[in-house]
């Protein structure tokens, strides 16, 4: 795996938890590698549900959003939510890294909704895409299905906290094929490079982000970006909203592009988005990422 990269001004404990961190995710990436395909998922979804979730303070985190949004919710029902969300997550996490066996699933996937039929168009005039989602279900299932029928899916990442992480990571997007642009200067340049030529591009657009401005999600205000709403605006692009849901059997998936949205005001656009993800989370809560924090506004 490769080898990070460190400011020289990054205190020596840090590094070193960083590296012991790293060293266990490895550890249980490698040791997951070696089971059956089917095992593997499960393996990871319940270290991740049962050890790292709890011990890392995600479940709680989750505990504390789903109280907030749901609280007529049940107790036991809010648990059994996070307590699933963290296992889809370790899914999500171990099927990233079968650089393999994922996509070689996702290639016998059908692709489905009306926004698949308006991405063909556009393909065929050299008309831009952007490709929106949210942390839900795992979806470089969408992407890898995609790429499988040769789009060049192009993605935006933000880089990890911990550089060991980090390197290997960004290798497990870059493994899906299209190319993939770090977030910063060097990175947006690309990234609207490959939009003007009329490639295409997914954004997770249901992360917290300072002094965005605050939309409705789930029926809280939330800070919101509204760059994927702006890049569509600008560059005349479709801006297509999609998922990769996981099915009951907690291995396959349903791959989903929905309507594009229509051109109008970068708000209205991205409100849209948030409604198109908030029908999802109340459809299925147990795919989306509670963990995130993603209410900050509300100290959450």
């Amino acid at each position: 795996m490769a080898s990070p990269k460190y400011a020289s001004n990054v205190p020596l404990k840090r590094r070193i938890g960083h590296y012991v961190t790293n060293a266990f995710i490895v550890g249980v990436i490698r040791l997951a590698l070696l089971l059956p395909y089917e095992a593997r998922l499960a393996f990871v979804g319940w270290i991740v549900q049962r050890v790292i979730g709890p011990v890392a303070g995600y479940r709680a985190r989750a505990l504390k959003n789903l109280a907030m949004i749901w609280p007529q919710t049940s107790k036991e029902r809010r648990e059994e939510i996070a307590s699933k969300c963290l296992n889809n997550v370790g899914r999500s996490f171990i099927e990233n890294y079968s650089a393999r066996d994922f996509p070689k699933r996702m290639a016998k996937n059908t692709l489905i909704g009306p926004g698949f039929i308006a991405l063909e168009a556009a393909a065929k005039n050299v008309k831009p895409v952007i490709l929106v989602t949210g942390h839900y279900g795992n979806y470089e299932a969408t992407r890898a299905c995609l790429v499988a029928r040769g789009y060049d899916v192009g993605g935006l990442y933000r880089n990890m906290k911990n550089p060991y992480f980090n390197a290997h990571y960004v290798q497990t997007m870059e493994a899906f094929g299209g190319p993939v642009f770090p977030q910063g200067r060097r990175g947006t340049a690309g990234f609207v490079r490959h939009l003007k030529e009329g490639g295409q591009l997914v954004l997770l657009f249901d992360q917290h982000v300072f002094g965005a401005p605050m939309l409705d999600f789930l029926g809280v205000p939330a800070n919101t970006a509204l760059s994927a709403a702006e890049l569509a605006l600008r560059y005349d692009a479709l801006l297509i909203p999609f998922y990769g849901i996981r099915q009951p059997d907690g291995v396959s998936f349903e791959t989903v592009l929905e309507a594009p949205v229509p051109h109008s005001d970068a708000a209205t656009m991205t409100q849209a988005l948030n409604d198109s993800l908030t029908a999802r989370v109340e459809a299925d809560p147990e795919q989306w990422f509670w963990v995130h924090r993603r209410w900050r506004n509300r100290g959450k």
